[in-house]
């Protein structure tokens, strides 16, 4: 009959219907979710004159485990290692170099009524040092951090011009160095205002900053002359402003160094080492950015 026809043909049509539904549930095409971007990481290190020499042990293993930085910024002699570094000398020839050197390398002295010496020979030292001589031809991007000694604020040297004289002026340690001065500006060190520059990476591009910190001296340490004097008397001051560095930092290293004096080079090899027990310990988090590639996921530490 007609109507048996007309229902036979109805069920089928509602029976393909039904069975697409499942299908077409079951092969929709999900979208990937968006790649997060490389972390960008920079590496922040302060001063400490001849404990620097530390952070020669935190490059090597960064090296030795093939951590990219995208910049590297400095003070004092923070500045100096990140200088050499950035210009493309190797952790074996700026080790080579902490581990010769002297205070004669780099001051000479001559004592007037603004310090007991001057920097003059620091242009020699960072020529056989540097790799280059101009910001602009780092093979990594670096920043140098002074103090600008009469507005008293902290002044970036970055992105171009000669590295040495930002250097001079990032280590004019008061009161042993004159102050430095270049383009109508005082410089002294640039520890006096930025203990550890870690907010210049960040402004240099650095998602993540390792932040490099010489500890204070041990408290069992007994001053024996009036620079020990002036060292740790800065060194108490600058402990009570760390705050504002440690907030731009996602990782603070901190070498065990503490028993070694302020002009303590003939420790070098042991400072190194310390250097690199502290970068060694946070490799794991280290490797968690690379692995994962987004920041917010991250717990800083402190």
């Amino acid at each position: 009959m007609p109507g048996r026809n007309i229902l036979r043909a109805t069920r089928r049509w509602n029976w393909k219907w039904f069975k697409r539904r499942p299908r077409g549930v079951l092969t929709a095409k999900v979208s990937p979710a968006p790649a997060q971007p490389a972390p960008r990481i920079g590496l922040a290190l302060g001063g400490g004159f001849a404990r620097g020499i530390a952070h020669v042990g935190v490059l090597r293993v960064l090296e030795r485990e093939n951590i990219p930085l995208h910049c590297i910024t400095g003070v004092s002699a923070g500045a100096i290692v990140a200088a050499a570094y950035a210009s493309g000398a190797t952790t074996e020839e700026i080790a080579a170099v902490g581990g010769a050197m002297r205070f004669g390398d780099v001051a000479k002295w001559s004592i007037s009524k603004l310090g007991f010496a001057g920097s003059d020979r620091m242009v020699q030292f960072m020529a056989r040092l540097l790799k280059h001589m101009r910001f602009e031809d780092m093979r990594i991007p670096l920043g140098v951090i002074a103090t600008d000694l009469r507005s008293g604020k902290p002044f970036s040297f970055r992105d171009t011009g000669e590295v040495t004289p930002a250097i001079r002026a990032s280590c004019s340690y008061p009161g042993l160095y004159r102050p430095f001065v270049l383009n109508g500006r005082t410089f002294v060190d640039g520890a006096i205002t930025i203990e550890v520059p870690a907010h210049l990476a960040r402004l240099m591009g650095a998602t993540h900053v390792i932040a490099v910190c010489i500890p204070n001296q041990d408290e069992a340490f007994e001053p024996q002359n009036m620079f020990q004097v002036v060292s740790r008397s800065f060194q108490i001051l600058m402990s009570f402003n760390e705050e504002g560095w440690r907030k731009e930092s996602d990782v603070v290293l901190m070498p065990d160094v503490g028993a070694i004096p302020w002009d303590g080079f003939e420790n070098a090899m042991h400072m190194i080492a310390a250097g690199e027990r502290a970068a060694e310990q946070a490799l794991p988090q280290i490797r968690q950015w690379l692995g994962t590639g987004g920041r917010d996921s991250l717990a800083r530490s402190a």
